[in-house]
């Protein structure tokens, strides 16, 4: 029997994880999303608008049924913090975070997937690789041996981490960059399309090109 789940955000991230969701062992129930009159993404399942709208929809549920809900926060791009704040206010009210893994993605037996990561279709987690919490391994990223990810970072489709590379909280790098070994990544970064990294970048910044350099500062 499908276990219930219900996801905030209802744009196209929510359609990407309905779309396997069912073979994690979970059956998509409610749709939440913090833009008033955003349209259902996903026939059959309605969209709740912000925390009033999950307070309205918590009295209407059976307390067997939220017992056993889980939840995704299934809002991509750089909005990582977003993405945490969301997932510890859905915990506070007793619905936890699952980890959703793609069926055609590869997970080391010892790598460590923190609670609500999501690894998406043709993605690679190598061995010793770390995830903080809300992560999200977009579509044929690879992620390789004993890199360190923190908490709300987003791997765009396509993009390469080489081994041992650390991401700092909320950063995210762009689609079809790579990451050369070694290199750290600070807090707060966002990583253009198509960089190649080849030197460390600190917190709050953002870089782009090959190799890529700082262009701006990301607050």
């Amino acid at each position: 029997m499908l276990k219930p789940i219900i996801f905030w955000g209802a744009s196209g991230h929510a359609r990407v994880l309905a779309e396997f969701i069912g073979g994690c062992g979970y059956e998509l129930v409610a749709l939440f999303d913090n833009q008033v009159g955003t349209p259902p993404p996903i026939a059959g399942v309605r969209v709740h608008h912000g925390r009033d709208g999950f307070t309205n929809w918590q009295k209407t549920q059976k307390t067997g049924t939220l017992k056993a809900c889980a939840c995704l926060v299934t809002i991509g791009g750089d909005k990582g913090r977003e993405r945490l704040e969301i997932q510890h206010f859905l915990a506070s009210h007793s619905i936890g975070p699952v980890v959703a893994v793609h069926p055609s993605a590869f997970v080391a037996g010892n790598a460590r997937l923190g609670d609500g990561s999501q690894i998406l279709a043709h993605s690679a987690i190598a061995v010793e690789v770390r995830l903080g919490e809300a992560c999200i391994v977009n579509t044929s990223a690879s992620v390789d041996h004993e890199c360190r990810l923190g908490d709300g970072v987003h791997i765009a489709p396509g993009a390469v981490l080489a081994g041992c590379v650390q991401v700092g909280d909320f950063s995210m790098i762009g689609a079809g960059a790579v990451i050369l070994p070694r290199i750290t990544i600070g807090k707060n970064v966002i990583i253009g399309a198509g960089a190649v990294v080849t030197r460390d970048v600190p917190d709050n910044k953002v870089a782009f090109g090959n190799p890529a350099r700082i262009m701006r500062d990301n607050f």
